[in-house]
């Protein structure tokens, strides 16, 4: 580890750092539409992104400085399970091939901003959109938290800042200013700010990869000497749990760990506010379709980028915060001048999520709570004034969170999240096809999964914390450990089907839908879709 500042690295973040926020403010101008005071334009874009620009956004919305950091971090800490990343970006596009296009059509149909817009439309329930609404800001905010968290891991490697001793306010100075200039650009642009930036984002990234994956092993000695040095590594046992560190492959006893993390994180990814605010950004069903077709592709970036554990391992990076192991890693093998760039990769991968997730979270809680319970008669103009105060709101929470709260178990809160986000699946996605399920069955089971994902991933111990150190647990009934996650998810969902059972033998209110059959295919240009000015980006 290198003493003081880096000043070359840092220049060079700096300039990056510089230019997105210039880019920032000016995508405010980039097409500007006729009326900027709705959420249309403002937290959606004017729904009228192209295929490229989606591809992007959403790119630069799902790969984040969680993927970049946290990643190869879970690799260089315990080994092989820290993969379930990839093979869960690979199921996810099959499966959101089926539902996102029809989630298009009926929100362009009816104006749907937010997943909660539809759940309330759909089923009739103000309370179950509600539910859907809080679960989403609920899960979004560390998810933000551990993008903040990115930022101050680049930090800590280039010296800025000064050590542990400092005065808590000059240390994370640099933070706050980061921070600052995301909330205003994020404020003045809305969702246009970060589908430029992620131009720039994922230009870097891509770069970054390429280099490293090639370079780095050269200096190391090829893979073979890596996989080496990680192979021994792991099996030294780690005084916390008196376990071995890791496994360079998953054993017999972690495979059911494995599976069902991947299985249920690729069910929650899409549940995701900021996943769906990037979506119903598309001008058209086609552009949706396409970017589930080529959006793989940043899998096969992933795939590279899990290998900078073993890396960091065979480099002999020694960090007690796992999130330092990849910066660190740069830093000791990159020259100066490029260990700069692959911190503003990161930097910047961190700024287009938290931007994007901001607004999906202020969006929530504008249709859905401010809207829908405190002031029905809304204007467009207010519900734009109220999400841009919420979207600063949201990231103060998440920047107490990163200021006041260990680092080094922000992940585990971030995974907290998808076991709380993956609860809004039956009522979603379930929803886009049958309406079979009963509103108030659709809610207990949400209850349920919701009582029981918290209180089991509250009792999970880990090394530096009692109470939500992981999330996995025993699956009753089966005995093997697994995501808690896709167990609370099932049990939702047998609550849920044996309510919905009961509920229709009282002939309990069923509440009105308000979408009809042909929503849920409709496209630009059919009777009744809106169409929305000007166009962005490109269809092809």
């Amino acid at each position: 580890m290198k003493d003081g500042v880096n000043g070359v690295a840092l220049a060079v973040f700096v300039f990056f750092f510089l230019l997105v926020t210039v880019m920032g403010f000016l995508a405010a101008r980039w097409r500007r539409a006729e009326n900027e005071q709705s959420l249309d334009e403002w937290g959606l874009g004017g729904r009228s992104f192209g295929t490229w620009v989606t591809w992007f956004l959403l790119g630069g919305d799902l790969y984040t400085a969680y993927t970049f950091v946290a990643v190869p971090a879970a690799i260089y800490a315990a080994g092989a399970a820290g993969f379930f990343a990839v093979p869960y970006t690979i199921l996810v596009y099959p499966l959101i091939f089926t539902f996102l296009p029809r989630l298009w059509s009926v929100s362009h149909r009816h104006g749907y901003v937010t997943t909660a817009d539809f759940v309330r439309g759909r089923w009739g329930s103000k309370g179950l959109s509600l539910a859907v609404a809080l679960t989403g800001i609920l899960a979004t905010m560390p998810y933000i938290a551990l993008q903040l968290v990115g930022i101050q891991a680049v930090l800590d490697v280039m010296g800025v800042g000064g050590g542990e001793s400092t005065h808590w306010f000059v240390k994370d100075l640099p933070l706050l200013i980061a921070f600052g200039v995301l909330a205003a650009y994020t404020y003045s642009s809305g969702l246009r700010a970060p589908a430029l930036i992620a131009f720039v984002k994922d230009t870097l990234i891509y770069l970054v990869i390429a280099v490293a994956i090639i370079y780095i092993p050269i200096k190391l000695g090829g893979f073979d000497a890596i996989f080496s040095a990680a192979s021994d590594a792991y099996a030294q046992v780690n005084p916390a749990t008196d376990k071995p560190r890791g496994a360079l492959v998953p054993g017999e006893a972690g495979q059911w760990t494995y599976a069902t993390l991947a299985l249920g994180s690729a069910l929650a990814l899409f549940m995701y506010p900021h996943s769906i605010t990037a979506t119903l950004s598309s001008r058209s069903r086609d552009v949706i379709r396409r970017n589930t077709t080529i959006l793989p592709l940043y899998s096969l970036m992933l795939g590279l980028l899990a290998f900078l554990g073993f890396m960091a391992i065979a480099a002999g990076i020694k960090v007690q915060n796992g999130q330092l192991a990849i910066p660190q890693l740069f830093e000791d093998m990159f020259p100066d001048w490029f260990a700069g760039v692959a911190f503003a990769a990161i930097g910047i991968g961190a700024l287009v999520p938290a931007a994007i997730m901001s607004i999906a979270a202020a969006n929530l809680f504008t249709r859905n709570i401010y809207k829908d319970f405190l002031k029905p008669d809304a204007t467009p103009e207010q519900e734009t004034k109220v999400s841009k105060l919420v979207s600063l709101l949201v990231k103060v929470g998440a920047l107490a969170f990163v200021l006041t709260m260990d680092k080094t178990v922000a992940i585990n809160f971030q995974l907290l999240g998808g076991i709380w986000i993956l609860q809004t699946f039956p009522a979603l996605v379930g929803g886009l096809f049958t309406r079979w399920f009963h509103r108030w069955a659709l809610l207990g089971g949400w209850a349920v999964g919701m009582v029981y994902g918290t209180w089991t991933a509250y009792n999970v111990a880990g090394p530096t914390q009692k109470h939500f150190g992981g999330s996995s647990a025993e699956i009753p009934g089966i005995g093997e450990i697994g995501y808690i996650g896709l167990t609370a998810f099932v049990l939702n969902l047998l609550v849920t089907v044996v309510l919905t059972f009961a509920l229709r033998a009282v002939r309990a209110p069923e509440g009105v839908d308000e979408t009809t059959a042909g929503d849920y295919t409709a496209d630009v240009g059919d009777a009744g879709v809106r169409r929305t000015m000007p166009k962005v980006g490109t269809g092809h």
